[in-house]
């Protein structure tokens, strides 16, 4: 197994710029005519795919304490949207996903806790020119039910994808 300094990079075969797969051309051509303001949203199912096949990068945008406590998936890469107890924005979280990626038109998804930061975080990608930015629907964990829990209907981890913890 990688050592934990090599899961937070993103793979050598990977930094190169990539072209859009197909199926990422389709959702994003998509996205656009329903007006949403970024690439477009992939399932978990689907990303895991995408970034195991090498044909998108995988980019977590949750906490470090949220990659080292609650897990994150082996070989993608982090960028904390937000950091601290309080969720404070990353002001140099545009330019850091860039530097991270290699480029505007990397092939690139975004996963966080269930999909709304994500979200928030590819929506700024694109406002600042990242074209082929992508938000990982349910995200890691998932949405949080009726008792309170997440995990018990979808995300990442309900659906057995791989996954380690710290």
């Amino acid at each position: 197994m990688p050592s934990s300094s090599t899961l937070s990079t993103v793979p050598a075969s990977l930094a190169a710029p990539l072209e859009l797969p197909h199926e990422l051309a389709a959702i994003r051509d998509q996205a656009a005519a329903s007006g949403l303001p970024y690439a477009g949203g992939v399932t978990p199912q689907a990303a895991w795919a995408l970034f195991s096949a090498g044909k998108a990068l995988l980019v977590d945008v949750r906490t470090a304490e949220e990659r080292k406590f609650v897990g994150h998936v082996p070989g993608s890469a982090h960028v904390a949207w937000a950091t601290g107890t309080s969720l404070s924005r990353n002001p140099r979280f545009v330019r850091e996903l860039e530097s991270k990626i290699g480029g505007k038109e990397v092939p690139t998804l975004l996963l966080c806790r269930s999909g709304k930061r994500s979200a928030a975080a590819a929506e700024a990608a694109a406002k600042a020119g990242l074209t082929c930015i992508f938000n990982v629907l349910e995200g890691f964990e998932g949405e949080i039910d009726e008792q309170l829990q997440r995990g018990k209907a979808d995300g990442w981890r309900f659906h057995g994808l791989p996954w380690v913890q710290d």
